[in-house]
């Protein structure tokens, strides 16, 4: 029996409005350990977006290279994949993967140049091929396409798109032939995982999940059909809501281990655990709460009587206060702040919808730039400067752009 836990999404380093969340991430890891050790699993996959930035915290990355070490010390998981997201910085965690190693933890942090070295075969106790891994990464733009003067975004999107399809039929047909070698060598069919770091058409995402879009002008485009029926399973990342993609079962994001916005607060975050015997069966593990997220939305009657319900849960809870009821309230932060008094409730967020109403006329202090993102704050400028609509459409696709490239620029390469 081999077993393989996928996760990813991690985001160590990752804030929420403000507040720091070590501790959350730490207790996590905590767990995981646990369960690989409980599980008795062989293989550990994740699947990109282990940090937050491409310029993680030293905190950040001590509580990583921490869980490697302890693991690699467990005795139990043979294996660690790691591929990078489009949080990630390459560089960053390519720079050790020699040391790494050694330690039986696998890193692919850029594309290969030579696409056979995506493809890494894991080997059991007794030095025989158990799995047949293709670790492929986050797919930047350079890495699939080949930029061209006067092209729109549509034409990139459809190019990145055919560039991502070619990188995974060129690196499935090499892994297949591995799998037909040791077929005729050792009398068994060695599975075949693929990892992913990408948008598949209909993945469903949260409004505050901190998910980007991948490539420019577009949410995504990339279809199930992508990957070869010869692969037994696709163990995915980027997305934070755990799903099946296209209704495969084993095509799967496992989704972010804790929630990465108040959107998620009541989702359940897990890992999948992946068996091979004779036949493949998935099952997911489901992650604890680590810290209690609760969104809130309605009048001040609605919001009151929630926030008494969870003073009664005795734990602590960070809330966000959605106002949106048509009466205006003054001092909405000052009622709020005076409700959790003497309690374990923490208001993070008061978002009161009469300040979006008054958008560009009148700012009201409670309105922050954490209530908004780039593009809010950029269309805002378009607006303020009384900027044609043609114009607006133009100048907001050229904002993306521009962008994109800052963030897919890797600060730590050379």
């Amino acid at each position: 029996m081999l077993k393989i836990l996928h996760t990813s999404d991690w985001h160590l380093g990752r804030r929420l409005y403000g507040q720091t969340r070590y501790e959350t991430f730490a207790a996590f890891l905590n767990w995981l350990y646990d369960c690989i050790v409980k599980q008795q699993i062989d293989v550990l996959i994740v699947a990109g977006d282990i940090f937050d930035s491409m310029t993680p915290s030293n905190k950040a990355q001590a509580l990583y290279y921490e869980f490697l070490g302890r693991i690699s010390q467990s005795g139990t998981c043979q294996h660690i994949i790691i591929v990078a997201g489009n949080h990630d910085s390459p560089s960053l965690l390519d720079a050790p993967k020699d040391v790494l190693k050694f330690l039986n933890v696998h890193i692919i942090g850029t594309a290969c140049e030579n696409i056979e070295e995506e493809v890494i075969t894991l080997n059991n106790k007794n030095n025989e091929p158990q799995a047949i891994i293709l670790a492929v990464p986050y797919l930047r733009d350079k890495d699939v396409r080949k930029s061209n003067a006067g092209e729109s975004s549509t034409q990139k999107q459809s190019q990145v798109v055919a560039g991502i399809t070619k990188h995974y039929a060129q690196a499935t047909e090499f892994a297949a032939q591995k799998q037909n070698d040791y077929l005729k060598k050792y009398g068994k069919k060695v599975p075949l995982v693929a990892t992913g770091h990408l948008m598949a058409i209909g993945g469903k995402t949260t409004s505050d999940d901190g998910v980007r879009d991948l490539y420019i002008g577009s949410l995504g485009g990339v279809s199930a059909n992508m990957f070869d029926p010869i692969i037994d399973y696709v163990a995915l990342g980027h997305l934070h809501v755990p799903q099946l993609v296209g209704g495969n079962e084993h095509i799967r994001y496992s989704g972010s281990p804790i929630p990465m916005g108040f959107g998620e607060a009541n989702q359940q975050k897990q890992v999948l655990l992946i068996e091979f015997t004779d036949e493949m069966h998935i099952k997911p593990i489901n992650i604890p709460t680590f810290q209690r997220l609760a969104q809130i939305k309605g009048d001040m009657d609605h919001i009151t009587q929630q926030i008494n319900q969870l003073k009664t849960l005795n734990e602590p809870v960070w809330i966000e206060v959605i106002y949106n009821a048509k009466q205006i309230v003054s001092n909405l932060s000052e009622q709020l702040h005076q409700l959790v008094q003497a309690s374990d409730i923490e208001i993070i967020k008061i978002n009161n919808t009469q300040t979006y109403q008054k958008i560009l006329k009148q700012t009201e202090q409670s309105e922050s730039l954490h209530d908004l993102s780039r593009e809010d704050v950029f269309a805002r400028c378009l607006e303020t400067h009384d900027i044609s609509e043609d114009q607006r459409t133009e100048l907001m696709a050229c904002f993306q752009e521009i962008v994109y490239e800052i963030e897919h620029d890797d600060v730590r390469a050379e």
